[in-house]
């Protein structure tokens, strides 16, 4: 009883006590609860009409045309500008796929396992897997048994580290191709079901073909608006602004900003150039006397040694007359000339050899290597080589014709260097064999082009670049530039530097960079998380330094007038030029209206234009006028128009002659142009269609 006492003096306590400690909890569970929902926002680089694309899944699609790019091209190295320009298609190819793959559901469009494994691999390969060079052989025709080998060896298990590195770009790579001829043929059957719904009917087949069987030849005179100076045509503020309101939806726009920025260059300066110099005066003597040339050229020279044996076409040309007058030994530097030094060292003279061999093959998989000698002995001992290519080799591209390769160069990319390097030590008609572990090659010396004269050179290039120094000293002048922007303006400081600032107007979140600036996609995104009037720390960007300031946000819907003004100016100012010229060229002339009267009336002189009918693109020599070509064909030979306004200027226009094709008109045929020329253009006009309707939310700002 005293207890239960206890309990009801302290209820009130109690009460608090237990309320705190149930909130703590759902508090508590809200915040765990929170911090998934919260990651998964960081998580999403883009929304789509609702559907979330994921940062890991996004970001794989970058490493896959990454590693594609890189087998595509055979560069490593792949720079910013095609960077910039991949990551812009992978973005455009999720959007797009999103947008397909909705829209295809609907429609109970799918691509089934085995319609993709027979595109993929099976007997209708897909333009996309034949024309790639990672599956080609030495002809550079595509191979299935390549195809096969790169199959089976992407599931291998991998034996060291870079055998594992091979396999994950293998991989990252078959995914790719997968993924883009899965789309391309959704793309294709969604084509194909909304192309079947638009069709010509015999009214519009009709129109278009009389409006195209008038073909006019015509003469004409154009006054330019160029021809009225600016300051006799005025136009009002209220003019300007009540065009805007007009065609308020020519503006729309997406958030963007405006910066002004002042760049430092990472130039090597005077010290430098005097290191440099002292550098390769020291080098010079080594270059000149040691026996291992090569090992010297690749550790100190920005081009490796190539082996390369110059013709006198091939050698650079400040080379030449060195390398083809001297003797072995003889060394030419250094020289400095665009900011490089060079120096060559004669390594062979006397070279007489082929620039090109032609060569044919029969190719062995593996498993059939060991008839190798005996297929050699038949060829040796008359045998046809191209009916044993076609019995016998692996690669049907080439067998089809006589195992030819063609012909190769000692430079040639995509052939292996050793067998090219046996290839033309060779005498024509020779036979060798080449064995690596997905075959082996039998290759015949077919022809060789006669030798030339060729000489072999080791060349050192070393240009002078920037110091540690020399890039603290730029870097901490262009610190204290930042830090100065506390105190005064970026133009202030500038002037008081002697510096240039430059103005980048209406950056936008998917811009890659500003302006030209290298590697400033850092700056777009420090811009986009910061205010007006802000100041930047330094950027680092390539061989540049810059110091930005925010100088306008714009998130309105519609570009603001004061940024359209004066290309609306400009449109009021060029239609009253032409209500002027109208005026003019219509009574000036006085009672004379021919052509000729009007052209000396204006200092003009009469031009033609021929083959004009309504499908057609240019006016004569004046280019895209279509006011003028709807004018024209629709004129009667010998007939003379009244000015007519255009792009470019005011024209008079009188009709030489008008003729007609005596082409009877075939509805089945002109309804079944028509209508091509409808599916043709359709699906891209849907899609554009599409996206431009499509609520999408752009987070790449947040990772890139």
């Amino acid at each position: 009883m005293a207890t239960l006492e206890k309990i009801r003096s302290k209820g009130v306590l109690l009460i608090v006590v237990v309320g705190v400690a149930l909130l703590s909890f759902i508090i508590g569970d809200f915040l765990t609860q929170g911090s998934t929902f919260f990651n998964q926002a960081r998580e999403t680089v883009a929304v789509v009409n609702g559907e979330k694309i994921n940062i890991a899944d996004y970001q794989e699609l970058i490493d896959q045309i990454t590693i594609f790019q890189k087998y595509e091209t055979g560069m490593q190295d792949i720079d910013e500008v095609t960077m910039q320009q991949m990551r812009a298609f992978v973005w455009d190819q999720y959007v797009r796929e999103q947008l397909l793959n909705k829209e295809a559901a609907k429609m109970g469009l799918t691509v089934t396992k085995e319609e993709l494994s027979d595109r993929l691999i099976g007997n209708n390969i897909h333009p996309m897997i034949q024309q790639r060079r990672f599956f080609a052989d030495e002809s550079g025709r595509f191979s299935q048994a390549m195809l096969i080998q790169f199959l089976n060896f992407k599931d291998e298990e991998a034996q060291d580290p870079s055998m594992e590195q091979t396999l994950v770009e293998y991989r990252k790579l078959w995914k790719f191709l997968e993924r883009t001829v899965k789309y391309s043929l959704l793309q294709e059957k969604y084509n194909v079901l909304i192309t079947k719904a638009v069709a010509a009917n015999s009214l519009e087949a009709k129109a278009y073909f009389e409006a195209s069987l008038p073909v006019v030849e015509a003469n004409y005179v154009v006054q330019p608006y160029f021809a009225i100076p600016d300051t006799e045509v005025s136009v009002s503020d209220k003019e300007i602004k009540d065009r805007y309101n007009k065609q308020l939806a020519r503006f729309r726009q997406e958030p963007n900003v405006s910066l002004k920025f002042v760049t430092f260059d990472i130039q090597p300066q005077q010290e430098d150039f005097a290191a440099a110099e002292e550098f390769i005066n020291k080098l010079s003597q080594e270059f000149s006397t040691t026996e291992d040339v090569v090992e010297l050229v690749n550790s100190n020279s920005d081009v490796p040694y190539t082996g390369r044996n110059y013709t006198v076409n091939t050698i650079p040309a400040h080379l030449k007359d060195f390398a083809f007058g001297n003797a072995a030994g003889v060394v030419y530097g250094p020289v400095f000339q665009n900011n490089t030094y060079t120096m060559a060292r004669i390594m062979e003279t006397g070279i007489s050899s082929a620039d090109s061999v032609k060569l044919r093959h029969i190719y062995l998989t593996p498993d059939k290597a060991a008839k190798a000698d005996s297929i050699i002995g038949a060829i040796r001992g008359g045998a046809d080589f191209g009916a044993l290519a076609l019995q016998h080799s692996a690669v049907q591209q080439t067998a089809a014709n006589g195992g030819e390769i063609g012909w190769v160069t000692e430079d040639m990319q995509g052939l292996d260097k050793a067998i090219i390097a046996d290839a033309f030590g060779r005498a024509t008609n020779d036979i060798f064999t080449f064995k690596n572990a997905q075959g082996t090659q039998i290759i015949q010396i077919m022809e060789k082009t006669a030798p030339r004269q060729k000489v072999k050179l080791a060349i050192l290039e070393r240009g002078v670049i920037a110091s540690s120094k020399t890039e603290s000293k730029i870097f901490n002048d262009a610190k204290r530039f930042a830090a100065s922007l506390n105190e005064m303006s970026i133009d202030s400081a500038a002037a008081k530097s002697n510096l240039m600032v430059r103005l980048a107007d209406e950056v936008y979140q998917a811009s890659e960079q500003v302006m030209n600036i290298p590697q400033s996609r850092q700056i777009v995104r420090w811009a986009f998380e910061n205010s007006k009037g802000e100041h930047s720390d330094v950027f680092e960007c390539g061989k540049q330094l810059v110091v930005a300031t925010i100088t306008d946000i714009n998130d309105s819907k519609y570009r603001a007038l004061n940024k359209v003004s004066d290309q609306l100016k400009n449109e009021i100012a060029r239609d009253k030029k032409a209500d002027m010229l109208i005026a003019q060229m219509t009574g000036k002339a006085g009672n004379d209206t021919s052509l000729v009267a009007i052209a000396q009336a204006f200092n003009q002189e009469v031009k033609q234009a021929s083959g004009i009918n309504f499908a057609s693109g240019q006016f004569g020599l004046a280019g895209w006028e279509p006011a003028v070509i709807g004018k024209a064909t629709a004129m009667k030979a010998g007939e003379i128009s009244a000015p007519v306004k255009g792009n470019n200027g005011v024209y008079v226009v009188a009709i030489r002659s008008v003729q007609k094709t005596d082409r009877p008109f075939d509805a089945k045929m002109e309804k079944m142009s028509l209508t091509s020329r409808y599916m043709y253009t359709l699906p891209n006009s849907i899609m554009m269609d599409m996206m431009d309707k499509a609520k999408i939310e752009d987070n790449r700002l947040t990772f890139y």
